[in-house]
Order: structure tokens, then C-alpha cells, then sequence
């Protein structure tokens, strides 16, 4: 059996404007089996945020089981019945052979109603090696400048991280720059924690995947891939990913 697993975030709406990490998708496309807890930091959201338990998932001390996706889930990716479907999975730099869960790691399963977000769990090789995609965060809000040089993105180009260490918020950002030095957007904040543990210079790489044109919203412009590296360290092992309901 094949678990890939899926964690779900939540926005403070609030001064804030905190995410927290606070559920856990872990899901078997071909069994089909999708499991849904809620994680250490949906606790710490309660405390801090005054976060409240999904209408889909109420109790936090329940184990979720069921042989189809969840509908919070499934209402944030493009199902095939639609005329744009084809597009949509370009746009994510998919085949027509892509899963929902597929979809959901590329693309975030954002929506205007809501403030979650879907991000994948990071896995490192033996090696400690990993992978990931995800789209350019925050480009709308940068400079003019900055804007010009998003527009001259091509596929393939290569980018760079740096570490923000005065985000207005008070958390640790990621600035995904230009190799000459223009600060087009940020890496999703779920990564900030342990893309900081990589120590070995030269061991992460940054690239552009796909860029889609307009109409495609400013949230799904650029798409990244970004390669690295850990010594030891071991991603989204921390207190807030840890399930609230354990295995038998």
C-alpha cells in the first residue's frame, strides 16, 4: 500500500494572521482508503487563535475513515466534467492521469471562501534527498520592478532562496529571488522551518516549471519546483504534525 499524505493548514483571520498546521490527510488512491486526524497544531490554534473544529470533522479526538475523498478535500481541486479541465492540469504541469491528490500538492487546494490551504508531508530519500512544487506565494505584493522581471520568467529558469528575517508578522519567510537579485514572491510558509536546517552550501535548487498566462490567477502564475538536501534532519517532525489520534 502507497500512503502519501496531504496536511492541512488554517489562517487566523485575526492581528495575527498565524497558519497553523492542523489536520492530516493520509490517503491510498488505489485501495481506495482516506484517513482524516487533526494534528498537534490544530490544539495550539485553539489556545493561540480560538480555532473551531470542522463542520466536516467536529470531534478533534475522532479517527476519520472512508473509502472516498472528503468533501473538504474534494471541492478544492477541478474534476473532469469541466470544458477547462484539460488546461487546469497544465496549468499544474499534470497528465490526464493525475489523482486528486496529485492536484491537491500542486496546486494548494486554495479557495476565496476559506482561509486552509493543502500542502503535501516532505519525505527525504535515504540519501536525504526531496522534492517538492509548489506556486510563487505573495507575487502581487511585490514592486513594480519586481513585477516586470515576473513577467520575463521563462520555464526552466533558475531561482534562489533567501531568509527573511524581518516579515512584518513576525515569521520566518522565504524570499524566492531572481539570479540577479530581484524579490519576485515567497516559498509557502509551511517550508520556512526546515528548508533553515539545510546547512551544506549548494544544496538546494530553485527553478521555474511553468509560468501560465493570464487569465490564470496571480495565486497560480509560477509554478516552482525546489530540490535539496538534509543532512539528518527530519521534515515535519515537529509537536504541531504529530496526530492527535495514534494508531492501534
Amino acid at each position: 500500500m502507497s500512503v502519501r499524505t496531504l496536511f492541512l493548514a488554517w489562517q487566523d483571520k485575526g492581528p495575527s494572521r498565524t497558519w497553523y498546521p492542523i489536520g492530516r490527510l493520509d490517503a491510498d488512491v488505489e485501495g481506495p482508503s482516506y484517513r482524516f486526524r487533526y494534528v498537534g497544531g490544530a490544539k495550539r490554534a485553539v489556545r493561540e487563535s480560538r480555532f473551531s473544529p470542522l463542520a466536516n470533522f467536529p470531534s478533534m479526538d475522532r479517527d476519520y475513515r472512508s473509502s472516498e475523498l472528503f468533501s473538504l478535500f474534494k471541492n478544492r481541486v477541478m474534476w473532469p466534467s469541466r470544458p477547462d479541465f484539460k488546461d487546469y492540469l497544465q496549468s499544474l504541469a499534470l497528465t490526464e492521469s493525475a489523482t486528486p491528490v496529485d492536484m491537491l500538492e500542486v496546486s494548494g487546494g486554495n479557495r476565496v471562501t476559506d482561509s486552509y490551504e493543502v500542502f503535501p508531508r516532505l519525505l527525504r530519500d535515504a540519501d536525504g534527498n526531496f522534492a517538492c512544487r509548489f506556486f510563487l506565494h505573495g507575487g502581487k505584493y511585490v514592486n513594480e520592478a519586481a513585477q516586470e522581471r515576473l513577467g520575463c520568467l521563462q520555464d526552466g529558469e533558475q531561482l534562489y532562496v533567501a531568509v527573511e528575517l524581518t516579515n512584518p508578522l513576525g515569521e520566518l519567510g522565504l524570499q524566492i529571488q531572481t539570479v540577479n537579485y530581484h524579490m519576485i514572491g515567497w516559498a509557502p510558509r509551511y517550508l520556512a522551518p526546515d528548508l533553515v536546517e539545510i546547512k551544506a552550501p549548494g544544496a538546494l535548487e530553485v527553478k521555474v516549471v511553468r509560468v501560465n498566462p493570464m487569465p490564470a490567477p496571480s495565486s497560480q502564475r509560477v509554478l516552482i519546483e525546489l530540490r535539496g538536501k538534509w543532512s539528518e534532519h527530519e521534515p515535519m517532525s515537529g509537536e504541531d504534525y504529530q496526530p492527535l489520534v495514534g494508531d492501534p
